[in-house]
This record gives C-alpha cells, sequence and structure tokens, in this order.
C-alpha cells in the first residue's frame, strides 16, 4: 500500500562503489546484501540460510515487496508472498532456483499482514502445494469483508472521506472500485492457522519472537530473531518511508495511535538489524523507529498548526500540509493519493482528539470538523526532523 515518506538515518554502504545516505529515497537505494539497487532480482543471502527476494509490483511506486527465504531441515519457511501476479510468480521461481529450491519446497507462510502485495501470493502458492500459512488474528475481519457479500461493491473508504470531508475524492473512489475485474478468492482463503498476541516460533534452528504491530493493519506481525540480530519488520518499520495509516479494511478507531505504540514496542527489543518488506536492509531499528516516531510526531503538530484558523475537515488540513519528499501540494496529487492523504490527515487528527488537543464535531451529513483546544500547542515556527519529507506515496524520485 502506498507509504510516506520520512527522515532516514544512515544506510551501511552496499559491497559497490554506490551507497544509500540519510534522505536517499525508496526509487535509489542500494541495499547492502546486494550492493545493487534493492529490487534488484535474485536471493540476496542476508545471513546464514537466509535469503532476500525482491518480487516484482508492477504499476506501483513501490517497485517491489521482499520475501524472506528461511532454510530450515524440512524445507523452506517464506516470510511473506508476494503479490498474486504472473511476473511475481516467474521472479520467486527464478530466484528460489538460485538457492536449489522451487515452490514445492516451501513448507509455511509467515505473512506479516493481510494486504495483497504480502498475502495473495502466498495463499493462491498454498492451494497449490499445501503450505501452511499464518496471520495475524487482527486481520481476520478484513478477510470476513472479502468473503462477504458486501466485497468488493462495497468499500467502506468512500464513506472515511466523506467524513474527511473529501466528497469528490470520495465519488472517484467509488467509481474505480465499480470498474474492478471480478474478485478471485483464492487469492484471499483464510490461514491455517491464526497468530495471536506475542509468542516465540521455531523455524528450523531458528527462534523468531512473533511481536504483535497494529497499525498499519489491525493484524501486523513482525518476527525478531534475537540470536542472529535481524527484525522481519514487514511494513511496520520501513527503512526510507514509513506506511500508508488509516487505509485499514475494516476500518479502525486510532490507526495512528496503534502504530505509534507499535513503534514504542519495537523500540524495546534490541537493537536489530532491519529485513524491511519495501526498501533496502538497514543497520539499526532502534534508529529508524525513532526517525518513525520523530516524523509523526511533527506531522501531529503540523495539523495543530493548520487548526489556528478555526474549525477545519480533514481534508482541508491535508490540503495545506505538504506531501511526498519533495513537498507537493496536495491539489498536485493523483485522486488515489488524494484519498491516502486525506484519511492519514484524518488518522493524524483523530490522534489528536484522544490526546484531548483537539475537539472534533460531525455535521448533521457526518462530515467531522476538527477545532484546537485552548491552550493546545502548536507547530509555530519551530522545524521538523531533517528530510521529513511526507506523503502518501514516495514520489520515485
Amino acid at each position: 500500500m502506498p507509504p510516506t515518506p520520512a527522515p532516514t538515518p544512515g544506510e551501511t554502504p552496499g559491497r559497490s562503489a554506490r551507497t544509500t545516505g540519510p534522505g536517499t529515497s525508496t526509487a535509489h537505494a542500494v541495499s547492502p546484501d546486494s550492493g545493487e539497487h534493492w529490487s534488484a532480482e535474485g536471493a540476496w543471502p542476508v545471513a546464514d540460510g537466509l535469503h532476500r527476494i525482491p518480487l516484482p509490483l508492477p504499476n506501483d511506486g513501490l517497485r517491489a515487496v521482499n520475501v524472506y527465504a528461511l532454510e530450515t531441515d524440512d524445507g523452506l519457511t517464506l516470510v511473506d508472498g508476494g503479490w498474486a501476479l504472473p511476473a511475481a510468480r516467474a521472479v520467486l521461481e527464478r530466484s528460489l532456483a538460485r538457492i536449489g529450491a522451487g515452490v514445492g519446497d516451501v513448507r509455511r507462510f509467515l505473512v506479516t499482514h493481510v494486504h495483497r502485495d504480502h498475502y495473495t501470493l502466498a495463499s493462491q502458492l498454498a492451494g497449490e502445494t499445501g503450505a501452511h500459512v499464518s496471520l495475524g488474528i487482527g486481520d481476520k475481519p478484513a478477510l470476513d469483508l472479502f468473503h462477504s457479500d458486501a466485497w468488493p461493491g462495497r468499500s467502506p473508504f468512500p464513506d472515511v472521506l466523506r467524513t474527511a470531508g473529501a466528497h469528490g475524492v470520495a465519488e472517484r473512489w467509488e467509481e474505480h472500485a465499480r470498474s474492478q475485474e471480478e474478485f478471485d478468492l483464492g487469492h484471499w482463503a483464510y490461514p491455517d492457522a491464526w497468530l495471536e498476541g506475542d509468542h516465540r516460533l521455531e523455524v528450523g534452528t531458528r527462534t523468531l519472537d512473533a511481536v504483535h504491530t497494529p497499525g498499519h493493519t489491525p493484524g501486523h506481525y513482525v518476527f525478531a530473531d534475537r540470536a542472529a540480530g535481524l527484525l522481519l519488520s514487514g511494513d511496520h518499520v520501513l527503512p526510507t518511508i514509513t506506511p500508508s495509516i488509516g487505509f485499514t479494511v475494516p476500518v479502525v478507531a486510532s490507526p495512528l495511535g496503534d502504530f505509534m505504540a507499535s513503534l514504542a514496542r519495537v523500540r524495546e527489543l534490541p537493537d536489530l538489524r532491519v529485513l524491511p518488506a519495501h526498501g533496502p536492509v538497514a543497520p539499526s531499528s532502534h534508529a529508524r523507529v525513532d526517525a518513525l516516531l520523530a516524523h509523526h510526531e511533527h506531522r501531529l503538530a503540523l495539523c495543530l498548526e493548520a487548526l489556528r484558523g478555526g474549525s477545519v475537515s480533514a481534508a482541508d488540513v491535508a490540503a495545506v500540509l505538504p506531501w511526498t519528499r519533495h513537498d507537493h501540494a496536495w491539489a498536485s496529487l493523483d485522486v488515489f493519493n488524494q484519498g491516502m492523504a486525506a484519511m492519514e490527515t484524518k488518522a493524524h487528527l483523530d490522534l489528536l482528539v484522544a490526546r484531548e488537543q483537539v475537539d472534533a464535531t460531525p455535521d448533521p451529513a457526518g462530515v467531522v470538523s476538527y477545532a484546537a483546544r485552548l491552550g493546545s500547542p502548536t507547530a509555530g515556527g519551530e522545524n521538523g526532523p531533517a528530510g521529513a519529507g511526507t506523503g502518501p506515496a514516495d514520489d520515485g524520485e
């Protein structure tokens, strides 16, 4: 799902002369395990018996999703599966062949969350091979909705956009939903097991801490290999961008509050090397979590500042905030990213309401207006974190 650029701590140089430094965009990031652009095809060794396999995301600003193959005596465990597209499956098959394996050797999928670029190829392959699939139980309501008569004809997002005051964008999103091709439930089968709470998983000789990290989705999980100093972070901790917030099915009450609380929980783990779902391998989970938390605190301050003139909607606030790392105006974004921006702004404003810094008042049509409480601090003239470009999507520059 479209993410938001955020400040980036320094990266470890790759094996080539090219390096990824502070502020490097996802589009230009080199991964230290390959010495090449992080999305380059291959089965890149990250640690003994662990390989990073980037799978393509055609026509997506993210460019690729990293799937991680963990070797065991019984076969392979994959963390995430990729998007069920012919191009992605072909790359997976070629990449597995580089380590002397094939899709039939995959015994297990540990899927970090239910989004299509992580779940659908795992679901499809499991249906063919009998591989075992695990997913966080917090994402079960999404699958329930997909399997109901209400989907795909009735997406919840246009209603969210209307409450945010983005009526024109909501209409365009509804038009897009009606134009979608038939929904393939074979890509969205229920998993074999639900992950619940924090617990340990044995994967061959490895012990992984499965840590529930709601925010990007309610059922998101990361997997920490403390002995190897690794964090398989899914979309929760990304090295050059921050995941979309507020774009969850079904809609949840406080996605940003959940996300920031989950970041704080990951910060309590040892400082680990980050193996993300999008972007290059990064050296420090602590540094990246600190940057992400600072980024969102700055965005919260900007939202408060935007309320100085009086009561306005989330779309009104989104329209005056800068978006993408190049500070583009909201009006210059395409309609999809305008919607993402409006929902992410709403998530920030709702967290300010929960912090009792802002009041929210719905009108008879359901549009929520936000007003700063007297005495609430604003962003004033303070600067945000260095390089804190933000937006609903990485613009690839």
